[in-house]
């Protein structure tokens, strides 16, 4: 099976850390704490670069209105929240009060508590009581696997056009690419890789940024 190390050349990964803007403290702090408060789940946290390309599409596309599913310590909160422009403001769903006492601290120290709306929810119930117009400007999903083709749906009928959902772990590990491997997690990752592109309301890439990311947009 692939695994993110082949996906991702470790030399390859050290020299692109080196040469896109550094974490600052806040960030550089909050993914020490995640680490050593919570060695076996810290894989969740996305890396810096991926935080990097996000700040910088939320720049690009003059965000005011972002939806995130699924926060954990609130590394891609902070990252999402600083491109936004001044009045914009981040729904951030997630039904775990443990990772998002931690978040929620950060946002504070990063200055961008005041621009989130944290929902303590299973994200999908938060994301179908949201009005129907479509008025998101960006989109972040990096959740529990098998639900992915539900938040996109419910994501991508409310974006406006021109708007970016970015999906993370689109790869989940080698996964996606070993037919053999049907776990729920796959095959719902798999039907949306594939649905993705067939989708004629929107245009998408594939990236190989640690474990995948896609990009899609609104037409």
């Amino acid at each position: 099976m692939t695994t993110v190390e082949e996906i991702v050349n470790p030399t390859v990964y050290e020299y692109l850390l080196a040469h896109c803007t550094p974490a600052d403290s806040v960030l550089r702090e909050l993914a020490e704490e995640t680490l050593a408060n919570a060695p076996d789940a810290a894989g969740m946290q996305i890396s810096h670069d991926e935080g990097e390309l996000l700040t910088m599409l939320v720049r690009l596309t003059g965000v005011r209105r972002a939806v995130e599913v699924g926060v954990f310590t609130g590394y891609s909160s902070i990252c999402i929240a600083r491109g936004m422009l001044p009045d914009g403001r981040l729904l951030a769903c997630d039904v775990s009060e443990e990772w998002t006492a931690t978040a929620r601290r950060y946002w504070d120290r990063a200055g961008v508590a005041t621009q989130i709306d944290l929902r303590i929810a299973p994200a999908i119930e938060t994301l179908r009581a949201l009005p129907a117009d479509p008025v998101i400007d960006f989109a972040f999903i990096d959740a529990d696997k098998p639900n992915y083709p539900y938040y996109y749906e419910e994501l991508v009928t409310r974006l406006r056009q021109g708007g970016l959902i970015a999906l993370d772990n689109v790869f989940l590990g080698g996964r996606t690419f070993d037919l053999d491997n049907r776990s729920d997690a796959t095959l719902a990752m798999r039907q949306l890789n594939d649905a993705i592109v067939v989708d004629d309301r929107v245009e998408s890439v594939m990236l190989p940024v640690r474990d995948g990311v896609t990009l899609v947009r609104k037409r």
